[in-house]
């Protein structure tokens, strides 16, 4: 992301421009779940703002505010344009996993301290999942008001309706949550049981993970048509447990690894010092019940090692 050059690093309009980065690259992470379109956004809203004149610029009575209401703006367009998308995606689509802040990779696209994402319960994968079945406007009026204290006022503004409509759009999102998601399990039990699933899966202990799994347990996994994994959800811990043995087998070169992986205790796949699979978890009562293998190349880069679009895992 570049500024307008020769501008002085001290000039503190340009500084309050320029200190409201990290809050849109947060707030659109979270409404678009793709680090990628969330930098593409950013990037659009300050194109914008550099495209007025410097008249332009200081009639606006506050440009932090301005800011944020072009990018909910224009996370509203692409979140409309995504589902579209969608229909032409190769399998399933995961949000892009994000490793711990401390991890990213140097010298990478959104390496940059100012684009690091606070990861908290809103960027969960659980989370995640769930706004991504959500209307656009469903969507944007709940994490712009829950999630950033947006007054609904605002996000009226941003979404075209009125400010009772969204309360209405909040309130309807909120009840997805609360049916979708689980009471939360504690980390240091949900770190153990992944430890587990871990070191049962290394050694093709098939009973270990059905003692992992919840009966009902659904793999999802994300290849965007790039390398090979299966397009569709697979449901019932008899069959995971036995195609992750299996797949594991093939792989033997792969190193499993613990990571945090948005906020949460997860694994990642490496070859050859390659990240090339990240693995979420939803845990409930000491089970798994959700397992997301992210394994598309390009929602990856933040991760060890340089970009492929080969191996299995």
């Amino acid at each position: 992301m570049t500024t307008q050059s020769g501008a002085d690093p001290l000039d503190p309009e340009l500084s309050a421009i320029t200190g409201e980065r990290r809050r849109l690259i947060n707030l659109a992470y979270r409404l678009l779940g793709s680090l990628a379109d969330a930098e593409d956004v950013v990037q659009e809203t300050y194109a914008r703002w550099y495209a007025m004149s410097r008249e332009q610029q200081r009639a606006i009575e506050s440009p932090g505010a301005w800011l944020n209401k072009v990018a909910g703006r224009l996370c509203l367009n692409v979140l409309s344009s995504a589902r579209v998308r969608r229909e032409t995606y190769v399998g399933e689509w995961i949000p892009e996993p994000l490793p711990d802040p401390a991890e990213w990779i140097t010298g990478r696209p959104a390496a940059d301290p100012a684009d690091r994402v606070t990861l908290d319960e809103s960027v969960t994968m659980a989370f995640l999942v769930v706004l991504d079945a959500m209307t656009p406007a469903e969507r944007v009026a709940l994490v712009l008001h829950d999630v950033f204290r947006y007054p609904f006022a605002d996000i009226a503004e941003i979404t075209g309706r009125t400010p009772a409509a969204c309360r209405q759009l909040a309130s309807s999102a909120r009840r997805r949550i609360r049916a979708a998601q689980p009471p939360a399990t504690p980390a240091a039990r949900r770190s153990r049981i992944v430890k587990r699933f871990k070191e049962a899966l290394e050694v093709g202990d098939v009973e270990a993970l059905l003692g992992l799994l919840d009966p009902g347990v659904t793999a999802i996994a994300d290849g965007g048509g790039l390398v090979s994994t299966t397009l569709h959800p697979i449901e019932g811990a008899e069959r995971i447990a036995r195609s992750l043995v299996l797949l594991w087998d093939r792989v033997r070169r792969q190193t499993l690894l613990e990571r945090t992986v948005n906020g949460q205790p997860g694994l990642i796949a490496q070859l050859d010092g390659v990240t090339v699979s990240v693995y979420s978890f939803e845990v409930v009562d000491d089970r798994i019940t959700r397992i997301w293998a992210v394994r598309n190349p390009e929602k990856l880069r933040l991760w060890a090692g340089p970009e492929v679009s080969g191996s299995a895992g």
